[in-house]
């Protein structure tokens, strides 16, 4: 199916890599289901709701909430081609033995439980459709581990475990799962909070949400549990 038919859902569609991602399927002609966990900042963000973007307020840590924004979408555009997993979080700091435990909770619900509620409402309707594409959202810190992000590159590593379960469990039903592992995101936040560093070797979220865009197509159709790295310059 080509992009200017998907019905795409986008979760995490208020932060900058949401938005980038929402801009690239919209410009492609696809239709958007944009979740976020406060439906007003979804309307400042992208305006009134319109015949080819439907807002859900919903918390991705809620599996009712999640489910019944699903069911919503699923209802109104009768299926959800491409779900995109944007949601996620970062805090760094402590050494591992000295993480508080809150921690550890925030960043494995924040990155991996919201993929696991996405994943459990949206992916029968695939399968009842006979196609689907996945892209979740870990980051290439993951694939090894840093100092004081111990938590981040576990809950991080976790995202890629499922993807590369999902994929294996769900290739032969004509649904691609696959995931994008990016270096620093060039976002306003992260200028601020490392004013010292060069964003120009960061990743520009419009070019990470080309690559999504790309698992998420046709052209993607061989690809299948793969994590891949988009690392800019750095």
């Amino acid at each position: 199916m080509s992009e200017n038919n998907q019905v795409v859902m986008v979760t995490g569609a208020c932060g900058n890599l949401g938005q980038a991602v929402a801009a690239r399927f919209m410009q492609a002609g696809a239709t958007l289901v944009l979740l976020d966990l406060d439906r007003q900042l979804i309307e400042q963000r992208y305006g009134p709701e319109s015949p080819r973007q439907r807002f859900a307020g919903a918390d991705l840590l809620d599996r009712a909430e999640v489910a019944a924004a699903v069911k919503d979408a699923a209802d109104r555009f009768g299926r959800i081609d491409v779900l995109c997993n944007i949601a996620g979080g970062f805090r760094m700091g402590h050494a591992v033995h000295e993480t508080p435990e809150s921690e550890w909770n925030f960043l494995f619900d924040l990155n991996a439980r919201s993929v696991l509620h996405a994943v459990h409402a949206v992916v029968p309707h695939m399968l009842a459709a006979g196609r689907g594409r996945i892209v979740n959202v870990g980051t290439y810190s993951a694939l090894k581990g840093v100092a004081r992000m111990g938590a981040y590159c576990a809950s991080k590593d976790v995202v890629i475990r499922i993807t590369e379960a999902m994929a294996v469990e769900l290739r032969n039903s004509n649904i691609n799962v696959n995931c994008v592992l990016p270096s620093i995101i060039d976002t306003p936040e992260n200028r601020a909070s490392m004013p010292d560093a060069d964003p120009a070797r960061w990743v520009a979220p419009d070019s990470l949400a080309n690559v999504i865009a790309f698992l998420a197509s046709d052209d993607a159709a061989a690809i299948h549990g793969a994590a891949i790295p988009v690392v800019g310059l750095s």
